[in-house]
């Protein structure tokens, strides 16, 4: 007779297989797989701790974990993440969003003053949608774009619209930065998290990075900068008088930014940093 395994012991030797292939906070991601198989919330695993899993079950934990272990994201098994206030799906046709850019969100809407302004913004290189979709969120009179050079991506972010039931909000345009997306009128907010990784930084990232993330969406030439310096170039002449550009960028990228702001008559340029104290943000007034 087979052996009949319960929800606390395969959390427990899952945690330990992945622990050995790497995985950061094994425990929490093999509690994560297992409440995804089994249809429920983790917290709610605590109470089912003695509950014998039937076979079935045990499949689907063992094919996620055993994803897991390859170093797959937890997210792209999963299939969906939280981000700001709503929930996307996530796949390999963009990056996962993170944290820091939920900051910049954060950061852009403090620029903007009242949540209830007609404002025109743009997300460039919009990924999962991520952005757009959390300014339209908030922001309910606004008119926003989100641009992206990735047709794959720009389709994952018109699910997302569709499943935050924001797709009458934000209008989806396929186009490299701002090659093919030229529209009448002038933005009171450009935002975008370009790629801007070095080949450094892309060789010694983690497996869940390197292997998994769409590297047109992480890597950009000229030492990361490639990309940051097209966006603020052609976010100039596009941006109202008092319009505001947010960038997210890479750690050394700072200073040449904010000289090319200076460079290209800008009123005003700031580096901010990240809740950890990263310098992770530029902000450029028009």
């Amino acid at each position: 007779m087979p052996e009949m395994l319960t929800v606390l012991d395969v959390i427990q030797r899952s945690s330990a297989f992945l622990e050995g292939k790497g995985v950061e906070s094994a425990r929490l991601n093999a509690e994560w797989l297992i409440a995804s198989s089994l249809g429920m919330d983790r917290m709610k695993l605590y109470m089912q701790f003695d509950r014998p899993l039937k076979e079935a079950e045990l499949a689907d934990m063992r094919s996620k974990v055993a994803r897991r272990a390859k170093r797959e994201p937890l997210q792209y098994i999963l299939g969906t993440t939280p981000f700001h206030e709503l929930e996307l799906k996530v796949d390999q046709r963009a990056l996962i969003p993170r944290p820091e850019t939920e900051q910049l969100v954060e950061l852009s809407l403090g620029s903007l003053g009242e949540n209830d302004g007609e404002y025109r913004i743009v997300d460039l290189g919009t990924g999962s949608g991520a952005i757009a979709l959390a300014l339209a969120f908030a922001l309910p009179r606004a008119e926003v774009f989100a641009v992206d050079a990735s047709r794959d991506a720009l389709e994952l972010a018109q699910e997302n619209a569709l499943g935050c039931g924001l797709q009458n909000r934000v209008s989806f345009v396929l186009s490299d930065w701002f090659t093919d997306f030229d529209p009448e009128g002038e933005f009171d907010l450009i935002v975008s998290n370009p790629p801007y990784l070095t080949d450094e930084e892309m060789e010694t990232a983690e497996p869940e990075v390197k292997d998994f993330e769409p590297r047109s969406a992480l890597f950009a030439e000229k030492e990361g900068l490639s990309d940051l310096e097209q966006i603020v170039s052609g976010s100039y002449s596009r941006l109202k008088p008092g319009g505001v550009l947010w960038l997210e960028t890479g750690i050394l990228h700072r200073e040449p930014l904010l000289e090319l702001c200076k460079t290209q008559g800008y009123a005003s340029a700031e580096g901010v940093e990240d809740w950890s104290g990263r310098p992770r943000f530029v902000k450029a007034v028009k």
